[in-house]
């Protein structure tokens, strides 16, 4: 089994909840997709490491991280599966004691060419957040990853704010194609 088919059976095995949720958009939805429940174990996390490490070198990054939490499991699974890269977690806001860093981690040269990953992309708000964090401190975007697209917009306003290739490891249309809110 390749490792994509694996993330998309652990997705659907451990990840998607059903029942009304608030999405962090503030939209309501009627599922809800924890990829931390699938990735964070063994068969999720090594389809994980395989493929972000597999991205990371065709894209010829030499850093990998985003938005703390929703990048933590991506970036380090890059690390994991082999790809001679730095991790890193942007914070939401620079932090306000002891070196008052918003990117943490290894530091960032100003020749790193950053690949920015997600779990789950919705309208894309998070993702841009660590990519306008990422610029702003000279760094390069050569692309971004996420787990899983909930296929709601987020795509189309990733690219334009990375300016560089967006590709989702899976889609919501993969793990839950027969949701009730997918269009007919």
């Amino acid at each position: 089994m390749s490792a994509h088919d694996r993330l998309i059976d652990e997705l659907r095995d451990h990840a998607v909840i059903v029942g009304e949720v608030v999405l962090t958009s503030g939209a309501t939805a009627q599922y809800y997709v924890d990829a931390k429940r699938a990735i964070l174990r063994p068969a999720g996390f090594r389809a994980l490491a395989e493929l972000v490490a597999e991205r990371a070198r065709a894209w010829g990054a030499t850093a990998v991280g985003g938005l703390t939490m929703g990048a933590d499991a991506p970036a380090c699974a890059a690390l994991a599966g082999g790809a001679d890269v730095k991790a890193f977690f942007v914070r939401k806001e620079t932090k306000q004691h002891g070196l008052q860093r918003r990117i943490e981690g290894p530091l960032l040269e100003p020749r790193d060419r950053c690949l920015i990953v997600e779990d789950v992309v919705t309208t894309g708000g998070s993702t841009i957040q660590a990519i306008e964090a990422v610029r702003e401190a000279g760094h390069e975007i050569v692309g971004v990853v996420a787990i899983l697209d909930r296929l709601a917009g987020g795509a189309e306003r990733i690219r334009e704010a990375a300016r560089a290739p967006y590709e989702p490891l899976t889609t919501i249309d993969e793990v839950y194609p027969r949701r009730p809110d997918r269009p007919a």
